[in-house]
């Protein structure tokens, strides 16, 4: 029964993203208990009160960007574009065009950039954002990151993340 219930979830949450959810209803027939664990990263994915839907998604974006070349990316792409992100803003961040981004996004883009590669001081970068949008802005970010990183991971394990897929930016909204 509670099997039955949580797939008919997924069922609903492939609707909201625009993609199949495969590796998820793996995850769901292995063990409900590790399912609803794991579903428990959705809500951290979701949390945002100080900082703009661009800002956040951006942040998504750029992290989930460099963990894989597909479905995750697309996942993201579509809750972006449900919160009101423009299309521009999404191209923008997915080609790496930071000057075409709006001047709050170039930071969170630099930022994110610098913490998913490893490569360089992000503590300049840190404190600016830290300044804009306080520490709860700079939660916000770290939920957003690790968060985006967890997705691809898992999937790349249980082996559903094995080929690149053309992302779509121009969905339409559900």
């Amino acid at each position: 029964m509670l099997r039955s219930l949580i797939a008919r979830g997924i069922d609903a949450q492939e609707r909201r993203v625009g993609v199949p959810l495969h590796y998820a209803r793996d995850i769901l027939r292995t063990s409900i208990g590790a399912f609803i664990k794991y579903s428990m990263v959705i809500p951290m994915s979701s949390h945002r009160q100080r900082l703009s839907a661009a800002e956040v998604f951006t942040a998504r974006l750029v992290a989930t960007q460099h963990e894989d070349c597909g479905t995750c990316v697309q996942i993201v792409v579509n809750l972006a574009r449900q919160a009101g992100v423009p299309a521009a803003t999404i191209r923008a961040v997915l080609s790496g065009c930071v000057d075409d981004l709006p001047e709050g996004v170039r930071d969170v883009y630099r930022f994110t950039t610098l913490v998913t590669s490893g490569d360089g001081d992000d503590s300049e970068l840190r404190e600016r954002l830290r300044r804009c949008h306080g520490d709860a802005g700079l939660v916000e970010l770290a939920l957003a990151i690790a968060s985006a990183r967890v997705f691809p991971t898992t999937k790349r394990v249980l082996g559903y993340a094995v080929s690149c897929s053309k992302v779509e930016i121009e969905v339409a909204n559900p």
